[in-house]
């Protein structure tokens, strides 16, 4: 009796483990809009410069986009703000570059290489767009998308707020 419990023990901690560790597929819809912060070069420097640009550009853009309730009223708020992203983007490179750096931020359909994220395969093409490219964007960039929302939600959810589980533990304690 004690081999079939510890059998069964043993496969639902094997079925919690595959069920946590598949990934959620997104796909993103054909009306979205994305973002993409392209780096001067693949250098540690302009690396880290990237991703600065990037949390204060989400900063900016995730309270400015977070009651807005579809793809129109997105695209005028980005528009009326083109220039605050601009000055955004200006300011954090004059903070934290040693020397001057020129950048380029665009708002249209621009091109977005082919992607494999998650298992998914994600076309390369001209999409709606908001790119900033820093320097000569011969680096490694990041993009995400803006609407539907599918970075602003997770990156802004406060860690405090998260509570973590561990299903094995809730499992031993249940039954040992």
């Amino acid at each position: 009796m004690k081999k079939i419990i510890l059998i069964i023990f043993f496969l639902i901690i094997f079925l919690i483990v595959v069920k946590n560790n598949t990934y959620e597929q997104i796909i993103i819809p054909n009306e979205s809009i994305r973002i993409r912060v392209i780096a001067n070069s693949d250098s540690i420097e302009d690396q880290n410069l990237k991703k600065r640009v990037k949390s204060s550009i989400e900063k900016g853009l995730s309270t400015l986009l977070k009651d807005s309730k579809n793809i129109e009223e997105v695209r005028s708020i980005l528009k009326e703000n083109l220039t605050n992203i601009e000055y955004t983007v200006e300011e954090e490179l004059n903070k934290n570059a040693e020397k001057k750096i020129e950048y380029e931020v665009n708002y249209g359909y621009n091109y977005f290489p082919q992607k494999v994220y998650k298992g998914i395969n994600y076309e390369e093409g001209y999409y709606e767009s908001i790119v900033i490219k820093l320097g000569k964007a011969q680096g490694e960039n990041w993009w995400c998308v803006l609407f539907p929302p599918l970075c602003l939600i997770e990156d802004n959810e406060k860690i405090e707020d998260v509570e973590y589980k561990s299903y094995i533990k809730e499992i031993i304690d249940k039954y040992f």
